[in-house]
């Protein structure tokens, strides 16, 4: 007599389908503003190494939060990419053709040209976001209140760096469509 092991993998009668999933368009939004957050990122930290000249501390601990900002703006969005089945592209090769930022010098950086070039970087980023938001939010809203949060804060970040170079009652914010 022979017992005959049965195979006890069970069968799928149900798969789930999501309820959502994004346009290429939609995609496409979400990856620049993805593009854009990974290189503020890399930007912030490079001016943070090579930022010298007055008021150095406290540029460089500003210089810190940006980073901090970035890094956890792109994983928010690289995770809602995933969930609304979009496949994230990180790779360096592709952030350096896709990012609205201008390249940072690769020497060191006096304090004031640095305020000025990172204000510079996060205002691009906010513009991105600002460029693709309807369109992401008529297609996502959910999306598009995770642009909402970045825009307040980058925003908010550009302001207060940007005060570093003006005088009160005296100058205008830095225009960063030059």
């Amino acid at each position: 007599m022979s017992d005959t092991i049965q195979s006890t993998t069970p069968t799928r009668t149900h798969q789930a389908a999501p309820p959502f999933k994004a346009s290429q368009q939609l995609a496409d939004n979400l990856q620049q503003v993805s593009a854009d957050l990974v290189d503020l990122h890399l930007v912030g930290k490079q001016a943070h190494w090579n930022v010298v000249g007055k008021n150095f501390r406290d540029l460089h601990l500003a210089l810190d939060e940006v980073v901090d900002a970035a890094r956890e703006f792109s994983d928010t969005i690289a995770e809602r990419m995933r969930a609304v089945y979009v496949t994230v592209d990180g790779r360096a090769a592709r952030v350096a053709t896709q990012s609205s930022i201008a390249e940072f010098p690769a020497t060191e950086i006096d304090t004031a040209d640095c305020v000025d070039l990172i204000v510079g970087a996060l205002y691009a980023v906010a513009g991105t976001a600002r460029r693709v938001h309807d369109a992401v939010d008529a297609e996502d809203p959910t999306s598009a209140d995770i642009l909402h949060t970045i825009l307040e804060r980058l925003e908010q970040l550009a302001w207060m760096i940007d005060a570093e170079n003006r005088t009160a009652n005296a100058s205008q914010p830095a225009n960063i469509n030059e």
